[in-house]
């Protein structure tokens, strides 16, 4: 079996498309990974992880490459919080936001504690997805270790965990205005009307192909003056095709800037 039926094999097996994701990058991780296991080819691969769950919940884990941390690129946190938050806050007082491809949760619970300094917790409610539902079993959870938080201000860090032995536990009052749920940005329904949506790091993966079609497809999702929030090596090329225009670097506006 060549890659090509390995991919295949994979999209009748989970529904994820990896021709969407670059190749050389991916079939060197999966590659990596297969001889982890000491096994040979793919062929014997796809057997194995078709009864073996816990291989192909690594599998799963592995190709969606769950990176992520509380306050990543702190500058551009610190723009969310005093430009574009109060940006949208003036045309709603109840914003819907989305968290995609969050990961193990410290997007979306980094947003809930920089939006509560303009809202009381009980009226933030944000949608959170990720493929991964290992990650999305975690973000639940909301317990880290120190390397994850380590970014995050002090104060918000005392006001917002609960500190056991060397873990940190996010308060539940927090865990309550998040909803996490699957979600696969290539094949599932985006949600809509939406006032800021959160996707950082990850399109870097993807193919032009797949880009243009989450991006055309985030455009839509948004209400006009909403905000697309992407990651430090995710600048939109000719932004302006999706009806998107700068409104700062790595934050796109919906629309004319006003």
């Amino acid at each position: 079996m060549d890659y090509e039926g390995f991919k295949k094999e994979i999209y009748a097996l989970t529904g994820i498309n990896l021709s969407y994701y670059k190749e050389k990058q991916m079939k060197r991780r999966i590659d990596a990974l297969i001889r982890k296991h000491d096994i040979d080819n793919y062929e014997k691969y796809i057997e194995r992880i078709k009864v073996d769950r816990q291989l192909f919940n690594e599998f799963i884990n592995y190709i969606t490459i769950n990176v992520s941390e509380f306050y990543r690129n702190p500058e551009q946190w610190e723009i969310l919080e005093k430009d574009i938050l109060p940006h949208i806050l003036a045309k709603s007082r109840s914003p819907r936001i989305w968290s995609a491809a969050c990961s193990t949760g410290d997007e979306p619970y980094t947003i809930v504690m920089i939006l509560n300094k303009y809202l009381p917790l009980d009226s933030i409610r944000i949608d959170a997805t990720d493929i991964d539902e290992q990650a999305l079993e975690r973000a639940r959870t909301g317990i880290y270790n120190y390397k994850s938080i380590e970014k995050l201000p002090a104060d918000l860090c005392r006001k917002y965990f609960e500190k056991k032995g060397d873990l940190y536990c996010i308060k539940e009052e927090v865990k309550k205005c998040v909803r996490f749920y699957k979600h696969d940005l290539l094949a599932d329904r985006y949600p809509s009307d939406c006032d800021l949506i959160v996707c950082r790091n990850v399109l870097i993966y993807f193919t032009e192909e797949a880009k243009n079609m989450i991006y055309t497809k985030f455009s839509k999702s948004l209400k006009d003056g909403g905000v697309l929030f992407v990651g430090s090596t995710e600048q939109i090329i000719m932004a302006a095709k999706y009806n998107f225009n700068s409104l700062r670097t790595f934050f796109y506006i919906k629309g004319n800037v006003d």
